[in-house]
């Protein structure tokens, strides 16, 4: 092997000091602090115990910096050690009893990581599994989707993959899905049918039969066919009523109206002690109302009292008076009546019992009733002392319920509790604005369609009156202090059919209901020639932030989420407009009354918003 001249092969001390390292790294003592491994051939023992590993070509530059590799001692791991830059200063070290001048600070190699094997639990062991059977049934609810059936696509996919996770899973899973019911087609109730009739069990579960989407559309048959094919009857209803002993709630409509005999509507009175909440919305066939009547009239002669809270008879309009005058005297637990378009009778309604306690009341439309019946029940009847929905709308082109005098008795005596109050109709005039003043500042949903009012009268819920001016001689009375100005809490107010309401009162610069000071107001509802001439200004209606939403025969002015970065007006699609008293519905303006808290749509979301 080629040696150097001059080279020093004695074999090398035992200690190196600071003066050694020129002879190291074969550079003067001027040289930057880079070592330069001469002799990568050469191994340099610390001691003549210690091996210390040999120093190959590779590493004489380990790192962007020049930084010098880590000689590591005996027993450390065989890899480099990670190389800290030091502030830049030389620090002396002392490794092993090798002393250096290095330019870096030492860091020890960090300790390896040992992943943990996961842990595999029992049988009923996992912490899942552990938890109390109340708080397990909450964490399984949330994974129902309260979506409307359409067409047959899988629903609560989540809820059928947790049947096959573990025992106590599936139980609880089975108090979930068979909780609440939603028959959507003739076919889907057969299979539940027999279902529930191989497992008796799982119909004790049943909380609630919801039949408020069911239609034969999309089948392929008609009404007469579907009849034909025997799954939906009133033997089948009847049977299904038995196997569920338990049910709570029970949403029926007017396609079902055939089926629902004596038999189902004894069934539905007397035997089954359980049921809060009933619906009948819209069923008015000839059949329905004879097998209603014959089913009321044995409660005639009979001081039993019915447990039903909550009562939806909408648009039943062909049941006779005499029904309502049995039927609502057998209500003392009696919260939620909805009797809209019904023949329900001044009598019928102050036969309610005082020990009821309504919250939602709807008699919209009902011809039988008169306005001055009406406010005497609201005003002296201890059942209406808490009402947070109340709807007295009437067709004018009919008859009318309210008049001026009605009107006056009445605002002062409604509660405070009200969210919710449909005037549409009523004989409102200009000085009835001081008495509409304080509903405002509780109200949320406000319905004075067909009033007698300008913009200005409009303009004074949402804005202070002015201030009176200052007398003018000294012996002039002092005027009273303002009352302090309250905001009001509207979020919806129906403006339809009053003729100082137009496209162009809306734009001009009088009008400040599409300002930003009338927030919180996300919806106005308007008539037909309003809508339309509105939907042709576009750039305005941008440029204002509103935007227009129809529904049926129903349209809305409503304040653009996007452009104001809020709003919960109807079609905005959040959650803004959900309240409790709504009882699942989201937008504002509903016009039926609910009976069952969950989302709303087939023919009740018709009722509600469309009609």
């Amino acid at each position: 092997m080629f040696t150097p001249p001059d080279a020093d092969l004695s074999p090398p001390p035992s200690r190196y000091y600071a003066a050694d390292y020129a002879k190291l790294t074969n550079r003067q003592s001027s040289s930057p602090l880079t070592p330069d491994f001469a002799w990568p051939d050469r191994v340099i023992p610390a001691r003549a115990t210690l091996n210390r590993p040999t120093a190959s070509t590779s590493d004489r530059r380990a790192s962007p910096n020049n930084a010098p590799p880590c000689v590591l001692a005996q027993g450390a791991p065989s890899t480099f050690a990670r190389l800290r830059q030091g502030s830049g200063s030389s620090v002396k070290e002392e490794v092993n009893g090798i002393s250096e001048l290095t330019g870096v600070d030492w860091e020890p190699p960090e300790p390896a990581v040992v992943a943990k094997a996961p842990k595999i639990w029992g049988p009923g062991e996992a912490p899942l599994e552990r938890l109390p059977v109340e708080i397990l049934d909450e964490i399984i609810a949330q994974l129902a989707i309260d979506t409307q059936p359409s067409g047959y696509s899988p629903r609560n996919v989540d809820l059928i993959n947790c049947l096959l996770t573990s025992r106590t899973i599936h139980v609880a899973t089975i108090n979930t899905l068979y909780s609440h019911i939603t028959i959507p087609h003739s076919s889907i109730f057969s299979k539940f049918l027999n279902h529930v009739a191989e497992y008796p069990g799982l119909g004790t579960i049943v909380k609630r039969l919801d039949l408020s989407h069911f239609t034969s559309i999309g089948l392929g048959r008609s009404r007469q066919g579907n009849s034909e094919v025997q799954n939906m009857t009133s033997r089948t209803l009847l049977k299904c009523l038995e196997l569920t002993p338990a049910i709570q709630e029970i949403l029926l409509q007017e396609n079902l109206d055939d089926d629902i005999d004596e038999h189902v509507l004894a069934k539905v009175f007397y035997g089954l002690p359980k049921l809060r909440a009933v619906d009948f919305c819209a069923s008015s066939s000839k059949p329905f109302a004879e097998s209603f009547t014959s089913a009321v009239t044995g409660l005639i002669d009979s001081p039993l009292n019915l447990g039903i809270r909550r009562l939806g008879l909408h648009e039943c309009f062909t049941l006779p008076s005499t029904v309502f005058e049995t039927l609502l005297p057998r209500l003392p637990l009696l919260t939620h009546l909805d009797v809209s378009h019904t023949r329900i009778t001044d009598r019928a309604l102050a036969s309610i019992p005082e020990s009821a306690s309504l919250s939602h009341l709807n008699l919209g439309r009902c011809t039988q009733i008169s306005g001055r019946g009406v406010v005497e029940f609201l005003t002296s009847h201890p059942a209406a002392k808490n009402l947070v929905f109340l709807n007295l709308s009437c067709d004018i082109a009919r008859y009318r319920l309210l008049w001026e005098a009605d009107v006056e008795r009445l605002l002062p005596a409604l509660p405070t509790t009200l969210r919710s109050l449909n005037l549409n109709g009523a004989k409102i005039r200009q000085w009835h604005v001081p008495l509409l003043l304080p509903l405002t500042k509780h109200l949320e949903e406000f319905s004075l369609a067909s009033a007698d009012l300008t913009m200005r009268d409009i303009n004074s819920f949402f804005r202070p009156a002015s201030p009176p001016p200052p007398p003018v001689c000294e012996n002039a009375p002092v005027p009273e202090p303002a009352k302090p100005w309250i905001p009001p809490t509207l979020h919806y107010l129906d403006l339809s059919s009053i003729p100082a309401i137009t496209q162009s009162s809306l734009f001009s610069t009088s009008c400040i209901l599409l300002s930003s000071i009338t927030a919180p107001l996300d919806v106005i509802e308007l008539g037909d020639k309003a809508i339309s001439a509105l939907r042709e200004c576009r750039n305005t209606n941008k440029r204002l932030g509103w935007v227009i939403k129809e529904l049926g025969r129903r349209g809305w002015y409503v304040r653009d989420s996007n452009a104001t970065g809020g709003g919960t007006g109807n079609g905005n699609g959040n959650q803004g407009g959900r309240r409790g008293w709504k009882m699942g519905a989201m937008w504002w303006g509903m016009r039926k009354c609910p009976v069952a808290w969950g989302e709303v749509g087939g023919l009740y979301g018709h009722y509600m918003f469309k009609k």
